[in-house]
């Protein structure tokens, strides 16, 4: 490819990858969700693997991924999507198994199934969206929910004598025996972005070869939620965010 091919205008569109449905996305304007379904739809087709892939969504923001990624989907109870994923894996050894799950489905009410399933070592990737916030039903208070936050359950900001402190899973997952490979990125830039889908990769070619149980927290905004727009959503998370759960690989085996 010459130089001249690379400043073309029509070489710099972006296309929609090749296992995205043509079906409208339901997440709100700057939403990271459909950023990150999009990064794992191009690596599961550059890695051959849509015939042999199995994701699991549970309750939450993502329950309607089935509708955009062209993969066997199976749907969980709230939480209990890494159990799941735990018996295709199992079952289908050859299959690369993903969870795809909000802070509150993973950190909440699944918080027991997925520390135990990481710490198992269980063949899958856990992919964790976290925006400190329940998206879905009405921008409540999350594990994950930073100190001074202001949600529709703590209106005057989290406070650590009254709601306890932010849970940092992805932190504590980093020292279980069963992980082999955790990281935390973000995509609220192009440079972010590649990042995040290399660290997507990795998690799932550990997962297919066998080296335990991985995790890749993405930041993420919830413009909706937080009650700002993307880019005040994205200012904030970088300047707030960033502070408490710190970006990059905490595990790498």
């Amino acid at each position: 490819m010459t130089r001249e091919d690379i400043l073309q205008p029509q070489n710099l569109v972006y296309s929609k990858p090749r296992l995205m449905n043509d079906t409208g996305m339901h997440y709100c304007p700057g939403c990271s969700h459909g950023v990150v379904h999009k990064l794992i739809a191009e690596i599961i087709d550059e890695m051959h693997l849509q015939e042999k892939t199995i994701g699991i969504c549970p309750v939450g923001c993502a329950v309607f991924a089935y509708r955009y990624l062209d993969v066997d989907w199976l749907e969980a109870a709230h939480g209990r999507a890494p159990a799941v994923a735990t018996a295709c894996k199992r079952l289908w050894p050859d299959r690369l198994v993903f969870t795809y799950q909000g802070d509150g489905d993973l950190a909440c009410i699944g918080a027991c199934e997925t520390i135990h399933a990481l710490n198992r070592g269980e063949k899958i990737t856990v992919i964790f969206i976290n925006n400190a916030i329940y998206g879905m039903t009405g921008g409540q208070m999350a594990p994950t929910t930073p100190l001074g936050m202001k949600t529709s359950t703590c209106p005057y900001g989290r406070q650590a004598e009254l709601h306890g402190y932010p849970l940092n899973i992805t932190d504590m997952a980093a020292t279980l025996p069963g992980t082999a490979y955790v990281s935390r990125q973000s995509v609220h830039s192009v440079a972010a972005i590649n990042k995040t889908k290399r660290a997507l990769r990795h998690a799932f070619e550990n997962a297919m070869s066998g080296k335990g149980s991985n995790l890749v927290e993405v930041l993420s905004t919830c413009s909706a939620g937080w009650k700002k727009t993307p880019v005040e959503a994205n200012r904030w998370m970088e300047e707030n965010i960033f502070k408490l759960y710190r970006l990059g690989d905490l595990k790498d085996q």
